[in-house]
């Protein structure tokens, strides 16, 4: 509210009026006593004025419009918020609901999206006062994805959202990507947009309702002279993914906002099912869709497309973009309806751009000097060339009296006395006469001064004739600043295995752009877990993390987390190669590559894809094939420098083309197809017709970046590195599963403390593998797991078995680590015993015979048939006889049906040689006699003697208790695998699986 320059009384603003509202965040002259304080005026309008300190920046007008609308008497009954528009717009097979006016009435825009139970909430809020000039638009972006909007709790200590993940970078990063060309030059108000996905009947501001989908949200904020947009996910039903949505959100809201852009913008994702392209398509749907393509754009141009495919043509792509440019134009269209309706009047009286005059000056200075150093080929002379230039310009315009040094406002402006009068810095604002947030302002008479050009200015616009003369020098030379022709590859030169104890590196160079590739092997332990609002954790076990440090452009700067456009990029090249990978099965490595920028001279995230391949087959992973990347430009307007008005695409753009340009379009892939791309515009978008253009340059470049690849020297090993590990995968019955971890983890976790492998994975579905360093820890874990998990059989003889402890009624018998079974005091001797202990102690080693499983697979064991004085008629003989020939016939009759091994024996070292002895007894009755391992031809042959295997064991540990309940809980049947084709060992060159 301002007060009336005439009068004392209150007046109100109508709601979308651009006059000045202050808070007491931003606002620190609400003081109850006048105070000496350096202030300077900015006129708002020819009867308004405000107040700044001396540290904010002159010539920018705050929240001005075109002319301010005639301020309306204070009524306390009108109401000044917005009012609540919705819409429905038809996307794909469904429709949109779009809302605002219902929350966030404060910013300066704000919208709801809805699609199914996902909704989106985005802000937009600009600052009232602007930044300092720059080429940068300080535009800001965050997206948040609360683990509320899926009915979940963070799982952190802290119970709530922590710092962004990965994904909600990348999605920032779509968003911000395709509105940053539709924001006006000259506009240097901090922006800021927020996004959360919330719940459908939560709110509603702005809202963009999908049928059958979920609903998104978005808040324009535009503070202290940068655009930051703030993305959250509220509500999330798992079947609609919010990051189109959100892309929409913010360009809805940006156009209903006071922030001048020149389009509406939104976004939609395209996937490919058959031959059907879909428009949104649900996760069901991508689960099955050969391309995931997120696509941007205005009503008649593309400003970014970004996605994934598993070599697809590139007709199928330029097919998919179309189909996705229909889309989003059908969405402008509604949008251009809404913002005529309740759309706020854009700020551009705030748009500051340097005077034409200061063009005209620094080409005359530096015009025939810039055209000899944009001949330099090295990037760094040519760098070094140009700050001294830029230095020599802004001296000479200073010397002349144009440049003022102690301005630092971006526009040419006057200057203003820098000291005002104390009564007439502010007036006393009594608590209780205006509403928070309001301020009394005096109208303050300004002073002419000469005009004068800021130090900013110059700068800003030396680069722009800079770009403008590199640009001229492509168009009219047909010569790049490298003296490359357009469609011309820089120079290629790589090399493998430079890092000896790494398990597979390469360093790939193009022209003054370097990758240091390196590739971790490791198990499901490495794997990159990801919190995701679906409630199950993600395990990657491909992931590639890009570094770019201030060394690879010979400059200092701060090294810590990684930036939003490290993760970009480590993400793009990660999903480059990912088609390429054989599966888990084949594979079962969990893979890690570092890419690491040592040289940068543009292009380097498509370095990493090239580096990363290589590297990937230095470390013996079996890709399916090769894959490169390459980064095209554009100079689209040729017709400036006497072009025919055809654009221009560049291949394998450097740093300063990437700058100058029109266009930043990355592709990689083989000479088949694509697998990963993404488009940056710098214009107002490109057409089909240029995209096709680009993407035949690029799939020429590949092909030539690819065989330039095979001429890698030294080239890959592939095959596995001595220093890997060794992964060994064994198939077990799934109700084992548990026998191997044991209660609470204990009995795996011993396993791997005796053996001393890495680690020990089980799996659901009887899955085990196990990842050693080296050969004998490995068979000493595999023999263990698998007694832990054979299945006794009626019939089996084992020697030398230790008593493990004595009960009343028997002793518990140790036949293999981890198993035991009950020797009843009946079946010790033929003799009657007393107590157990006149026969035997705890320690004895003696052979036994399993007699009987019952239903609970308890196993019962029996020592007195095996004695030399044993009764041949007793009847507990005969009927172990009867079990033992059941168990013949059907080992005969199976033969193929894994190892017939009926006798085992448990030597103290607890390791035994396969072998096949002849017993001393006499023992003549063949029922008595287990099938040995023999050919078929054997397999009817009279067994007189009695014959048994002795098999790979471990010593046993774990050892069970001794009470009366002890048969119950440890004596269950296990199963073992043994068979060829159940096992594998990943070991050098041998196959997997």
């Amino acid at each position: 509210m301002l007060a009336n320059p005439s009068s004392s009384s209150l007046f109100k603003t109508p709601c979308y009026s651009r006059t000045l509202t202050l808070t007491p965040s931003n606002c620190p002259r609400r003081l109850l006593t006048r105070k000496k304080s350096r202030f300077r005026s900015l006129s708002l309008s020819s009867s308004s004025h405000i107040f700044l300190p001396t540290k904010t920046f002159l010539g920018a007008t705050i929240r001005a419009g075109a002319a301010f609308q005639e301020h309306q008497p204070l009524d306390s009954d009108s109401d000044c918020s917005p009012h609540p528009y919705s819409i429905k717009i038809p996307v794909g097979d469904r429709h949109i609901l779009v809302e605002t006016g219902h929350i966030g009435r404060q910013a300066s825009g704000a919208v709801t999206v809805t699609d199914g139970e996902t909704i989106v909430y985005t802000s937009v809020c600009m600052a009232d006062v602007p930044s300092e000039p720059s080429d940068f638009f300080p535009l800001f972006v965050n997206y948040q994805e609360r683990f509320s909007a899926a009915g979940r709790t963070s799982g952190g200590f802290f119970k709530r959202e922590g710092r962004t993940k990965d994904h909600e970078v990348l999605i920032c990063r779509l968003i911000d990507r395709p509105l940053r060309p539709t924001m006006l030059k000259g506009f240097n108000h901090e922006t800021q947009i927020l996004s959360w996905i919330i719940c459908r009947h939560a709110c509603s501001c702005v809202l963009v309702q999908h049928i059958h989908i979920g609903a998104f949200a978005v808040f324009v904020l535009l503070r202290n002279s940068t655009f930051t947009l703030c993305l959250q996910v509220l509500s999330y039903d798992g079947l609609h993914s919010p990051d189109s949505l959100a892309v929409t959100a913010a360009g809805i809201a940006v156009a209903l906002s006071e922030v001048p852009n020149s389009k509406a913008v939104a976004g939609v994702r395209i996937g490919l099912v058959g031959d059907k392209y879909i428009v949104n398509p649900t996760s069901k749907e991508m689960e099955e869709s050969e391309l995931d393509l997120l696509l941007a754009g205005t009503d008649n141009a593309i400003l970014m497309i970004e996605g994934y495919c598993n070599f697809l043509p590139e007709e199928k792509l330029l097919r998919a973009v179309e189909v996705g440019q229909d889309a989003v134009r059908a969405i402008c269209n509604e949008v251009e309806a809404l913002v005529k309706k309740c759309g706020k009047p854009k700020m551009l009286d705030a748009i500051k751009l340097p005077p034409p005059e200061l063009y005209k000056h620094v080409e005359e200075i530096a015009g025939d000097e810039l055209v000899k150093i944009l001949q330099i080929r090295n990037k760094i002379p040519r760098r070094k060339a140009l700050t001294s230039l830029e230095e020599k310009v802004l001296t000479i315009l200073t010397e002349n009296g144009y440049v003022e040094t102690d301005t630092v406002s971006g526009a040419a402006e006057t200057l203003p006395d820098l000291f005002e009068d104390e009564d007439e810095d502010e007036e006393v604002v009594v608590d209780g006469e205006v509403d928070e947030g309001d301020v009394h302002i005096k109208p303050n008479s300004r002073r002419s001064t000469p005009l004068l050009f800021s130090e900013v200015d110059v700068k800003l616009v030396f680069k722009e004739v800079t770009s403008k003369f590199l640009r001229k020098r492509i168009v009219e030379g047909g010569r790049r600043s490298d003296g490359r022709a357009l469609d011309e590859i820089r120079p290629i030169n790589s090399r493998c295995g430079l890092l000896p104890r790494a398990h597979g590196s390469a360093l790939f160079t193009r022209g003054e752009t370097q990758s240091l590739a390196v590739i971790t092997l490791g198990d499901r332990q490495m794997a990159q877990r990801i919190d995701n609002l679906e409630g199950a954790d993600e395990l990657k076990r491909f992931y590639l993390q890009y570094s770019f440090p201030p060394s690879s452009v010979g400059e200092v700067g701060r090294i810590g987390a990684p930036t939003r456009r490290e993760i970009g990029h480590g993400v793009l090249a990660e999903r480059a190669l990912e088609p390429v990978l054989p599966s888990e099965d084949d594979f079962p490595y969990t893979i890690r590559v570092e890419s690491t920028i040592t040289e940068s001279n543009g292009s380097s995230s498509m370095a990493s894809v090239c580096g990363g391949c290589l590297a990937l087959q230095d470390a013996g992973v079996p890709i399916k094939c090769s894959i490169a990347g390459i980064a095209m430009g554009m100079v689209l307007d040729t017709q400036e420098f006497g072009g025919d008005g055809t654009p221009l695409i560049l291949s394998d753009i450097i740093g300063s083309e990437d700058a100058s340009g029109d266009m930043d379009f990355k592709v990689a892939g083989n000479e088949e197809g694509i697998t990963a791309f993404q488009m940056d515009i710098k214009v107002g978008g490109i057409t089909l017709p240029i995209m096709r253009k680009a993407l035949l340059q690029a799939r020429d470049g590949r092909k030539h970046i690819l065989a330039e690849m095979l001429k890698c020297s030294p080239p890959p090993l592939k095959r596995l590195s001595k220093y890997a590990p060794l992964i060994h995968i064994m198939k077990v019955k799934p109700e084992k599963v548990n026998a191997i971890i044991g209660s609470g983890g204990k009995k795996v976790k011993s396993i791997i403390e005796e053996t001393g492998v890495e680690a020990i994975d089980t799996q659901d579905d009887g899955i085990v593998k196990i990842t050693a360093k080296d050969l004998s820890s490995l068979e000493k874990s595999k023999a263990i797991i698998s007694n832990l998990t054979m299945v006794p059989t009626v019939g089996d003889i084992y020697r030398n078995c230790e008593i493990k402890s004595i009960a009343p009624y028997g002793v518990f018998v140790e036949i293999a680590p981890g198993r035991e079974g009950l020797c009843h005091i009946s079946e010790l001797t033929s003799n009657w015993l007393a107590k157990a202990e006149d026969a035997v102690k705890v320690g004895d080693r003696i052979d036994v015979k399993l007699i009987e499983v019952n239903d609970k697979g308890q196993l019962r064991l029996s020592r007195r048939v095996l004695l030399p004085n044993t009764e041949p008629d007793s009847p507990n003989v005969k009927q172990q006889t009867d079990s033992s020939t059941k168990d013949i016939v059907a080992s005969q009759k199976a033969p193929g049906k894994g190892s017939a091994k009926k006798v085992v024996n448990v030597p103290k070292d607890g390791l035994a040689e396969k072998n096949i002895e002849q017993l001393g007894d006499k023992i003549s009755t063949p029922n008595l006699e287990s099938a040995p391992e023999s050919n078929p031809s054997e397999d009817n042959a009279q067994l007189p003697q009695k014959k048994f295997i002795r098999r790979l064991v471990s010593p046993a540990r774990d050892r069970p208790d001794t009470n009366k309940d002890k048969s119950k809980g440890s004596s269950k049947a296990v199963s073992s695998v043994s068979s060829k084709d159940e096992n594998s060992l990943v070991n050098g060159e041998a196959k997997i699986g």
